[in-house]
């Protein structure tokens, strides 16, 4: 009791931060033990705990077509007529003087009409026409939503990039797997929501491809190398898992008796990422470890393949299929490097660039297809495969494609996707769209839609306002759900 003319002293707002510091810690750690959900609705802008469904999901806005996205990044800018979108013209007018108006390019070394390499032919039911670099792909064809009337608004690697994984053509903000994580929280508390496979080539504009930018740390990308010892520092020290418990309970001992004595907040953080980390110790080594698999899946995949790079590539396939399947949200890959020809960035040697990254990828992405259908994962996880930009009809020098971000074709399929159709024209030389153009908010805003996100409603508050992954962009690509 206080007498009635003393009253405590008013706490002043360090002394009150420091009293509460305890509590911090304990908040984020429950978030994430829960993997929840969270959503930013209305003006106000501040993140409510999603709810959960019966089966213990992350809440969504409305029935989710998929659960798991698994996107196929091909770094430096496929070819569109060289690869799913087929423009005869280019070739009966190949060496001729183009006969469009140029925009300005990359490298200002335009050259005559450029023909493609490869012939086209339909394929499947649907007789979507696929060019002779993916023969493995081409027996997928009936699952696949062709886009040919993507855009980007960047022409340079580094700022589509940025544009391609986050929304915004600058560094800093969260890139889509960030955003999947925040909106759906974790089918899995032992692994990562956001991985990214490193098959040996980080994209220009580097890891904030992949960062979390404003959003809490938690939800930035996992980077794993597609091996056994898939993240540094993460296997135990100790070869019983006994004793490694045992370490890590008494750190936690000493841990907490420091934090009841400092009120540092920090320290707790320290104490949830430690059990994390331990989790990841126990789940990491399984699901890399691909020795169960049969041969047959191997082969499959291309695993063991005789081309180095289409076993790493087959590799990191197969890493993703076992990853949704333990729930990991939104895995990425990132393409293997290829010697004098890294990338699909060909301003030069377009027939021996585009070959040599098909090969690498066309038989591993075929694989993971017809696997996740056979194994009934198909209808719930997306595949995307899309690279930042196009290249041009004409040549680059004599026998190159430089950047055009006018006009690029992209794919998707499984995840409530309609397979077998085509959406979007470009131009006879596949220069420019002429009918349904699509920009990447719109992508984006389809992906976060078959995930059950209403892309206009996941937001989160910064700088003073509600920001968002299509920014005050993107519209559902509705003419390719299923």
């Amino acid at each position: 009791m206080h007498c009635c003319r003393f009253h405590d002293r008013p706490q002043t707002r360090r002394q009150m931060l420091a009293s509460a510091a305890n509590g911090f810690g304990a908040v984020a750690l429950a978030a994430l033990a829960a993997g929840g959900a969270n959503w930013a609705e209305g003006a106000g802008g501040a993140a409510e705990p999603g709810t959960r469904s019966e089966g213990g999901k992350a809440g969504t806005h409305f029935a989710p077509r998929a659960r798991n996205v698994i996107f196929l990044y091909m770094d430096g800018g496929p070819s569109q007529m060289d690869t799913f979108d087929p423009k005869p013209r280019l070739n009966r007018e190949h060496g001729q003087p183009f006969k469009m108006k140029m925009e300005p390019t990359q490298f200002d070394n335009n050259g005559a009409t450029l023909g493609c390499p490869w012939a086209f032919q339909p394929y499947g039911e649907s007789g979507i026409p696929i060019s002779a670099l993916f023969p493995h792909l081409a027996k997928c064809a009936d699952e696949l939503a062709v886009v040919r009337s993507m855009t980007s608004n960047f022409s340079e690697h580094t700022a589509a990039n940025y544009f391609l994984h986050t929304g915004s053509g600058l560094q800093g903000r969260p890139s889509m797997g960030a955003w999947a994580g925040y909106g759906l929280g974790s089918d899995n508390e032992n692994l990562p929501g956001f991985v990214v496979l490193n098959g040996g080539l980080i994209p220009p504009g580097g890891i904030d491809c992949f960062g979390n930018g404003f959003l809490p740390a938690t939800y930035q990308a996992s980077l794993f190398k597609p091996s056994k010892q898939a993240v540094a520092n993460v296997l135990p020290v100790e070869r019983q898992a006994g004793q490694q418990r045992r370490k890590l309970d008494l750190v936690g001992e000493l841990d907490a008796e420091f934090l009841s004595e400092s009120g540092d907040g920090g320290i707790e953080a320290a104490i949830a990422n430690a059990e994390l980390a331990y989790r990841m110790q126990m789940a990491t080594p399984e699901v890399m470890d691909i020795s169960g698999e049969s041969a047959e899946t191997l082969r499959l995949y291309g695993v063991e393949a005789e081309y180095p790079q289409t076993r790493i590539y087959g590799r990191q396939c197969l890493l993703a299929r076992r990853m949704v399947e333990r729930g990991v949200r939104f895995v990425e890959l990132t393409c293997p490097p290829i010697a004098g020809n890294d990338r699909w960035d060909a301003h030069s040697g377009l027939k021996s660039n585009h070959e040599y990254n098909a090969r690498a990828t066309d038989q591993p992405v075929a694989g993971l297809l017809i696997d996740l259908k056979r194994r009934g994962l198909l209808d719930s996880t997306l595949v995307v495969w899309a690279g930042e930009f196009g290249r041009t009809p004409f040549a680059q020098g004599s026998d190159g494609r430089d950047h055009n971000p006018f006009a690029f074709s992209v794919w998707l399929a499984g995840g409530g996707v309609k397979g077998g159709v085509v959406h979007g024209a470009t131009d006879e030389y596949g220069y420019k769209v002429v009918e349904n153009k699509l920009a990447i908010h719109d992508l984006h805003a389809t992906i976060l839609h078959l995930l059950g996100v209403d892309h206009k409603r996941l937001t989160f508050r910064f700088g003073g306002r509600d920001m968002r992954l299509t920014d005050v962009h993107g519209e559902v690509v509705k003419e390719i759900l299923a």
